[in-house]
């Protein structure tokens, strides 16, 4: 038990002592890159998705005929 007190309170220590965090600024400006190349990525794969799908569509149907 005496450990997990040990990891707990040097992490604390280590976040509180030497971890340089953003401003708010600059936090709210890495929210939004973030977001928008999320949005732009989730386009991505739902574009290829959807050449995907219809790929397989169209194989199915000339196998079919």
């Amino acid at each position: 038990m005496s450990d997990i007190k040990n990891y707990v309170s040097e992490s604390y220590n280590e976040l509180r002592n030497h971890v340089t965090w953003p401003t708010w600024a600059e936090g709210q400006k890495l929210m939004v890159i973030v977001a928008v190349f999320s949005i732009l990525f989730s386009l991505a794969i739902w574009g290829v998705d959807e050449v995907f799908s219809a790929a397989v569509k169209q194989y199915f149907n000339w196998v079919k005929s």
